[in-house]
């Protein structure tokens, strides 16, 4: 049987005038702890995703919310496995959140709808747009419906969607992302580009989900460790498509050509019929096989 493991989601904007010094504090924690996962920690707060037995995880969640920095800050839970993460990583990071030139952007914070207001918003106000600010292969394999995906691989690229989304200044646009943290600098760029009616969804689809299901949503969300995808409720509509084969998939496979290692859905069944489908269409396209892709092969 599996290994019961809980995995938390967390960040909070705050400053950190010593951002390697927690890092260090937090690492000691984190290993004392046997917990594993992901921590960005900068000068303007900390971005983290854990996962390890439920008795440490809420030893965590009690120390870190012993800091007065943190005494406030919101944890989303979820379930995982022993293989949710394979190990521990603690960076000192410029922001833990990138938004390439875009670092001096003040967090969005007066404009959060709750998940009851945000689910209010879609099914009683006429002409809002929903504005989904994750990657593309996020979007791909589940959101909100009839949600407006940013055409971006990386969070980064934001700003150059801007010119994009501008048919959309006169709208109520509702932005929303996995957990919160990049709709808070969404919502800013948003702001700065001229978007005078943005709201974001306080606490993300973690938070929606957790209060409403599938309700509004299509798909599975991603998360960024080894389960990729995760679901709420049974039943959902399936929206995720083969790169390759356009069939029902919500299995994600990096491209063999580890140049690219671009990460895009793949069904089993296109694999099993044909190898060279493990490289992404764009290396297919320019004529890489799998024989001829260059990759890291497994060590022995």
């Amino acid at each position: 049987m599996e290994e019961s493991r809980q995995v938390i989601l967390f960040y909070k904007y705050v400053p950190v005038e010593d951002p390697a010094l927690l890092a260090a504090e937090q690492r000691r924690l984190c290993e004392t702890l046997a917990l594993k996962g992901r921590l960005l920690i900068a000068n303007e707060g900390i971005n983290g995703t854990l996962a390890g037995d439920p008795g440490a995880i809420a030893r965590y969640a009690s120390a870190l919310r012993g800091d007065s920095r943190f005494a406030d800050i919101e944890i989303k839970t979820s379930p995982g496995d022993g293989g949710t993460f394979r190990r521990l990583s603690v960076k000192v990071r410029p922001e833990i959140v990138t938004l390439n030139d875009h670092g001096d952007l003040a967090p969005d914070r007066d404009n959060h709808l709750s998940p009851a207001e945000w689910k209010r918003a879609i099914e009683e106000e006429q002409g809002v747009v929903l504005v989904d600010v994750r990657n593309r292969y996020e979007s791909a394999v589940g959101k909100f419906e009839n949600a407006v995906a940013c055409d971006i691989g990386n969070f980064r690229e934001l700003p150059e969607q801007m010119a994009q989304l501008e048919s959309l200044k006169g709208k109520k646009v509702l932005m929303y992302c996995t957990g919160g943290i990049r709709c808070e600098k969404a919502s800013a760029l948003f702001r700065s580009h001229g978007f005078d009616n943005v709201f974001q969804l306080h606490g993300g689809i973690m938070e929606y989900q957790r209060e409403f299901g599938n309700t509004h949503w299509q798909g599975e969300c991603f998360v960024f460790d080894e389960r990729m995808t995760i679901r709420v409720e049974e039943g959902l509509v399936q929206i995720g498509r083969c790169a390759h084969t356009g069939r029902s998939t919500n299995r994600f496979a990096n491209c063999l050509h580890d140049p690219c290692h671009a990460l895009f859905l793949l069904s089993p069944e296109a694999e099993r019929e044909n190898p060279d489908y493990r490289l992404c269409p764009a290396c297919l396209s320019a004529g890489l096989t799998s024989a001829t892709a260059e990759y890291k092969r497994a060590s022995t």
